[in-house]
């Protein structure tokens, strides 16, 4: 754990940029890289300090569905930051680390100024598709960032893509299962918690301007399939999951106080990272002991709210990052959050929308300009990477942390939390059912999956193509019934 009291080098937020663009034409729409530096444009603007740009230091961005190898350096040759560094981090890296990396070095006196970006445009690159438009996007190769950041571990397993795991909706529904199991609800009566809360989120989306959607959605409408909602994996229909089809982009400038006093940057645009976490332990979701909840998003959102001094019933604003149902389930359950309370400031990554690795700096841009609006207020940001494999929570006040911003790696405490369990091949045997999902191609049910169980707690993960089994795992709660593993390590009911 890193704490600093040092006011000097108290790193604070003092400028945020949010942009998107709904470009019918992809022939004039802006490129990933243009819509960042616009963000960054609106950045510099907000806190009331351009000249800040020539001070930047180091300038991060995550990887994007792009292809640009070093964008922090187009961003740097725009805006004139002629000394900075760069960074690039691969999918697999927390968002929110590139936040509190910049935090710590500012906290250790290594930068003065960071800024951190991201962007993209697959709705242009959607538009492109349908129109038969070919696009001529900045090309660049032949330059490399300062440093890269990869992930540890591969995010899921080969067993688990075998038995036909193969997008992050198909785990993120097996997890969704097991919530369900555990709450002891019918499926029907889950399916209407999930989407009335997904509804909920739309009518947060039409009041944030910058949303993706303003279109408030009925929960019927998204609980049930229809021919612009198809189901995905049971019991996730399009409008569940992430819209990444989205232009938008977003940046953040950090820089110590004592910057913001040099540089005049004035008070009421300052919101101050009180405290950061993260846990970067890696267990494939077929080897949790518990799909139901997260040991990673208990440790890591009550620590961050331990080391900001304060509680959650003290926390103003929430956003709990929603790529999925079961992600927003997860936290709410870790962190005791009670079901009335708002869980967005964006209305979350279908509505607010969902740009692939850059959406909690947008919710961190919305976060901000909140926090300034009530001076005083606090808000908790969460953050997920991969099948819900790490964790991280911050949390942001116009209010200034007594012992100075902290940041705790918790990775050591969740994986000593954390139960993992075998993984094997399917073999026959007597199974229980841990979590499951049914796969859709168009609007019908094509295959059951299933975490399995055998008796000495060994995991294994199973399919099934047999329609009337499938049909009873569509209607009632399965999880927890026995099943047959036959030798071609197929699913039977006898």
């Amino acid at each position: 754990m890193r704490q600093m009291t040092d006011s000097a080098n108290s790193p604070v937020l003092v400028g945020v940029g949010a942009v998107q663009q709904k470009c019918p034409d992809p022939r004039a729409a802006l490129e990933p890289i243009e819509l960042m530096q616009r963000a960054v444009q609106a950045a510099l603007a907000d806190c009331e300090a351009p000249r800040i740009a020539h001070d930047i230091e180091r300038i991060a961005v995550p990887r994007g569905m792009w292809d640009y190898s070093n964008p922090a350096q187009l961003i740097a040759d725009r805006i004139g930051a002629e000394q900075c560094t760069t960074e690039l981090t691969d999918f697999g890296i927390l968002q929110q680390s590139l936040l509190a990396n910049a935090c710590r070095r500012i906290v250790d006196g290594e930068l003065e100024v960071a800024l951190v970006a991201g962007g993209e445009a697959k709705y242009r690159q959607l538009q492109a598709q349908i129109q038969g438009v070919e696009l001529q996007d900045t090309r660049q190769t032949d330059s490399q960032p300062d440093s890269f950041l990869q992930p540890g571990a591969e995010l899921w397993s080969e067993i688990e893509s075998a038995a036909g795991l193969n997008m992050p909706v198909d785990f993120y529904a097996l997890i969704e299962s097991a919530i369900c199991h555990a709450a002891g609800r019918s499926i029907d009566s889950h399916r209407d918690v999930i989407a009335e809360r997904h509804s909920r989120l739309s009518d947060i989306a039409s009041r944030n301007p910058q949303a993706w959607s303003k279109v408030v959605v009925p929960a019927e409408m998204i609980r049930n399939a229809s021919g612009k909602n198809r189901m995905l994996a049971f019991p996730y229909t399009k409008l569940h999951n992430s819209q990444w089809n989205v232009d938008q982009a977003s940046a953040l400038i950090l820089c110590s106080a004592a910057k913001a006093d040099a540089l005049g940057i004035p008070g009421h645009k300052r919101v101050y990272p009180l405290a950061s976490t993260e846990s970067n332990h890696m267990v494939n979701v077929s080897q949790r002991a518990r799909l139901d909840e997260s040991a990673g998003a208990r440790i890591a959102g009550r620590r961050a709210l331990e080391l900001a001094g304060t509680a959650m019933d003290d926390i103003d604003y929430l956003e709990l990052y929603s790529c999925f149902p079961a992600a927003i389930g997860l936290f709410q359950r870790a962190l005791g959050i009670a079901d009335n309370r708002d869980l967005s400031v964006t209305g979350g990554m279908t509505f607010g929308g969902g740009p692939l690795n850059n959406f909690v700096f947008q919710a961190t841009v919305r976060m901000a300009q909140l926090l300034r609006e009530q001076p005083g207020t606090s808000g908790l940001i969460s953050c997920v990477s991969g099948m819900f494999t790490k964790q991280a929570c911050g949390i942001w006040s116009t209010r200034q942390n007594e012992a100075g911003f902290a940041f705790e790696d918790v990775s050591q405490a969740v994986k000593q939390a954390d139960t993992t369990l075998q993984l094997i091949a399917p073999t026959a045997g007597t199974v229980r059912v841990v979590g499951y999902t049914v796969l859709f191609q168009g609007s019908e049910p094509h295959r059951l999956v299933a975490i399995c169980e055998y008796e000495d707690r060994r995991r294994t993960v199973a399919c099934s193509e047999d329609l009337g089994l499938i049909e009873q795992f569509l209607s009632q709660d399965s999880v927890g019934r026995q099943l047959l593993l036959n030798d071609s390590g197929q699913l039977t009911a006898d």
